[in-house]
C-alpha cells in the first residue's frame, strides 16, 4: 500500500518524538539500499554521487559534467525504487537544471513511486566566484529553495542540504520537513577528503542550523551529514555536544566506507588462506551428502 507524505512525515516525526534516532541512508546500489532498509534505515536517498562514489570515485564527481544528474537518478530507480519495500526512498534532484521543466520532472517522480526529494547536486558545495556568478546567472542556491517548495505543494517529503543559517531558515518557509546540516564532503576511506572541519567547528555548525531551523519552524527535524562526521563515533560525538538533533544522513559513511573495509577485509581473509601440506581425511558419506557422524 502506498503511503502518502502526510503519513511518512507522522511516522519520523513519532519516531523522534519517542527519542528514535533517525538515519538516513544515500544508496548508490540496488545492494546498498535492501541492506540500509534491513538495517533499520527511516529513509533512502539516491542521486548520481551514488553511482559515481560505489564505481571508486570520489562523491564530488557528482558536482562535475560527467552525466545528466537528473537522468541518472531515473535510471538508479529502476534498480533501487523495486527491492525496496517498507522505506521511503527520495530523489535526489538537480534543481538548478535549466533543461528540466521542474513541476513535471516532481511529478514524474512522484509517479514512479518517489517519497520525496533532496537537492543535489547543489551549488551549496561551491563557493568563491564561481558560486557568485551562478547566483548572478539564474542557477543559485534559490532555484534549488524553489525546487523544494514546489516538491513540498506536490505532498512530497523534502529533506534539503543547508549549508548556513540562511539557508536553514529559508528551505524551513519553503516546507522542508527534514532539514540536513552538511558539513562538506565526508571523510575517511580511500576516497574521502583528506581538508574538513574539526569535530567541535562540526558541532558549532550543526547547533546553529538546529536553532535557525527550529526557530522558523517548529516541527522541522534536522539531521547531520558530512565532513568529519563519518563514523557511528562521529555521530555520537555530535549527539553529545548539540541539542535538539534529530537523525543522521550517511552516504559515503554507510555504504562506501562499510562496502571498503568489508570487501578488503574478507579478500584478506581469503587471501590469508594456505594449501594444506597433508590433507584432512575424508568422512565416509552414505551417498547423499550426510556422513556417518551427521546420523549419529
Amino acid at each position: 500500500m502506498k503511503i502518502d507524505k502526510p503519513d511518512w512525515k507522522a511516522k519520523l516525526v513519532s519516531a523522534a518524538a519517542r527519542g528514535q534516532f533517525l538515519v538516513g541512508a544515500g544508496a548508490g546500489t540496488g545492494l546498498s539500499a535492501k541492506c540500509a532498509e534491513v538495517g533499520g534505515a527511516d529513509l533512502i536517498i539516491i542521486y548520481n554521487s551514488g553511482r559515481f562514489r560505489m564505481a571508486g570515485r570520489g562523491s564530488l564527481a557528482g558536482m562535475m559534467p560527467y552525466g545528466d544528474a537528473n537522468a541518472i537518478v531515473l535510471d538508479m530507480a529502476r534498480e533501487v525504487l523495486p527491492i525496496v519495500r517498507h522505506t521511503p526512498v527520495l530523489a535526489g534532484v538537480c534543481g538548478t537544471d535549466p533543461f528540466r521543466l521542474m513541476d513535471v520532472f516532481l511529478r514524474e517522480l512522484r509517479d514512479m513511486g518517489f517519497a520525496g526529494v533532496q537537492n543535489f547536486p547543489t551549488v551549496g558545495l561551491i563557493d568563491g566566484m564561481f558560486r557568485l556568478n551562478l547566483e548572478e546567472t539564474g542557477m543559485g542556491f534559490s532555484a534549488e529553495i524553489e525546487m523544494i517548495a514546489r516538491a513540498h505543494e506536490l505532498g512530497l517529503l523534502t529533506c534539503p542540504y543547508v549549508f548556513d543559517e540562511q539557508q536553514a531558515r529559508e528551505m524551513a518557509r519553503a516546507g522542508a520537513d527534514l532539514l540536513v546540516a552538511h558539513a562538506g564532503l565526508t571523510t575517511k576511506g580511500s576516497i574521502g577528503a583528506h581538508s574538513a572541519l574539526t569535530m567541535e567547528e562540526a558541532a558549532g555548525f550543526v547547533r546553529s542550523i538546529i536553532e535557525a531551523g527550529k526557530k522558523e519552524r517548529s516541527d522541522v527535524l534536522v539531521l547531520c551529514h558530512g565532513g568529519p562526521i563519518a563514523e557511528p563515533a562521529d555521530v555520537a560525538w555530535i549527539i553529545e555536544h548539540t541539542l535538539g538533533l534529530d537523525g543522521f544522513f550517511g552516504a559515503s559513511s554507510i555504504e562506501r566506507l562499510a562496502a571498503e573495509i568489508a570487501i578488503t577485509e574478507q579478500t584478506r581473509s581469503f587471501k590469508s588462506l594456505r594449501p594444506a601440506q597433508k590433507p584432512m581425511p575424508l568422512r565416509p558419506s552414505d551417498g547423499r551428502g550426510h556422513s556417518d557422524a551427521d546420523q549419529k
